[in-house]
């Protein structure tokens, strides 16, 4: 789960990912006391171990907390240089985009598993599936692509939101990458707490052919 770029109900919105505002706002978010004491990511640490997705290309990966909840088992990408820069920090392995072209990674089939995760809402459609494609080459065939959105309360909770990407979206994308879609659902809530838990998430898993 990536957090919201402020906290719901808040005016003073980011309308871009790509500065270190942005960064700073993840950071002071995620990093919230009541958070940590709760462990509020273990909901999320579970949902994501059980897909099995072994060493996975976690594109869009912010601040690495879905790199953490996989256990170091992945490599991230993010178009922010101060995130990447955090999630090295943090421990594990991260690139920009123009990095990992360049890294011993960037190889067909060298991943498992691709996540996407609180990404397709920042792009607009066409622009949405020339990323994703551009990575896919570097997941095994047969392996997994894994993408999630936030429901109603979490898409509203960010200005730098664009489109809605629910189950059906979410399909159509992995239907004109050439996916098979697996599995949807809802989580950690069923489908109507959407409306109202800003953490509530559409998870689409689809196997690469």
């Amino acid at each position: 789960m990536r957090e919201p770029a402020h906290e719901p109900g808040t005016t003073d919105r980011p309308t871009e990912t790509a500065g270190g505002d942005y960064t700073d706002r993840l950071r002071r978010l995620g990093g919230a006391r009541w958070k940590q004491l709760l462990d509020v990511q273990a909901p999320y640490r579970w949902n994501l171990r059980r897909l099995n997705l072994g060493h996975t290309l976690d594109v869009g990966s912010g601040l690495g907390r879905n790199l953490a909840n996989l256990d170091g088992n992945g490599v991230g990408v993010d178009h922010n240089p101060t995130s990447v820069a955090h999630t090295r920090a943090a421990g594990f392995e991260a690139y920009t985009v123009e990095e990992f072209k360049d890294s011993p990674h960037a190889r067909p089939g060298a991943f498992d598993s691709m996540l996407a995760a609180h990404l397709l809402e920042h792009l607009p459609a066409d622009q949405a599936r020339e990323i994703i494609s551009s990575y896919l080459p570097y997941v095994r065939p047969g392996g997994q692509a894994v993408f999630i959105t936030p429901q109603e309360r979490g898409y509203a909770s960010d200005a730098s939101h664009v489109r809605f990407v629910g189950f059906a979206e979410a399909a159509q994308t992995c239907q004109e990458l050439g996916l098979t879609v697996t599995r949807q659902y809802s989580f950690p809530f069923a489908r109507p707490l959407g409306r109202v838990f800003t953490y509530n998430e559409f998870i689409t898993v689809a196997r690469l052919p």
